[in-house]
C-alpha cells in the first residue's frame, strides 16, 4: 500500500530501477528544493517521536554552523524477538558509535550541502551505505536517540559479510570490495 500511503501524505512516488545507492541518489535529485535529506530503505520504519530528534538535530546543526559538517543516523532496532536480534542491534549500534559505520537500515539525515560535497550515493551494491558513511567520516556522524526499526536481519552470503566487515573494521575502501558484495 505504499502508493496509497504516499498519496495520503502528499508525497510524490517515483519508481527507480537499480541498487539501493542508485535509488537513493535518484531520490536526492528529485528533492532539489530540500536543504536536508533523509534516507531510509524500504522495510525500515522510524519509531514514534523520531521527528523531534530529527528536528532538534537539524536546528542544532544549523544554529551552530555545522550543517555542512555533520550527519545523523538513528539507532537500530530489529523487528524480531529473541537474543539474536538484541545482540545484532547492540553490535550494530556499537559499530556506529565506535567506528562511525551506520548501515542504511539505520537511516541517514544529512544536509544537501554535505551530501553534495561528499559526492552523494554511488551504486556499489550492498556496500553503497558504507561507502557514503565512509566518505562522511566517523567524526561527523551523530547517533540519534530515536531508532529505526528494521526487518529481521536477512542472512548474507559469506563474501558479503566479509566485504562489510573489511569496510567497517579494516577501513578498506568500499569501491575496492564492491565485487565481493554480489
Amino acid at each position: 500500500a505504499t502508493r496509497t500511503v504516499a498519496d495520503a501524505a502528499g508525497c510524490e512516488m517515483h519508481v527507480v530501477k537499480g541498487g539501493e545507492g542508485a535509488r537513493f541518489a535518484a531520490g536526492a535529485k528529485v528533492a532539489l528544493k530540500s536543504p536536508w535529506l533523509m534516507f531510509l530503505p524500504a522495510g525500515s520504519m522510524l519509531e514514534p517521536g523520531w521527528h523531534v530528534d530529527a528536528s532538534n538535530f537539524v536546528e542544532r546543526a544549523e544554529r551552530n554552523g555545522q550543517a555542512e559538517r555533520c550527519a545523523a543516523a538513528f539507532r537500530l532496532k530489529r523487528d524480531a524477538f529473541g537474543w539474536g536480534a538484541r545482540a545484532g542491534e547492540a553490535l550494530s549500534n556499537l559499530s556506529t558509535q565506535l567506528l562511525g559505520m551506520a548501515s542504511s537500515e539505520q537511516g541517514l539525515l544529512i544536509s544537501r550541502r554535505l551530501y553534495t560535497s561528499v559526492g552523494g550515493h554511488h551504486d556499489l551494491g550492498t556496500l553503497s551505505d558504507f561507502d557514503l558513511i565512509n566518505r562522511i567520516g566517523r567524526s561527523r556522524l551523530v547517533l540519534l536517540r530515536s531508532a529505526a526499526v528494521a526487518p529481521q536481519d536477512t542472512p548474507r552470503p559469506a563474501r558479503q559479510k566479509l566485504a562489510r566487515f573489511a569496510v567497517c573494521a579494516l577501513r578498506l575502501p568500499p569501491r575496492l570490495l564492491a565485487g565481493l558484495n554480489g
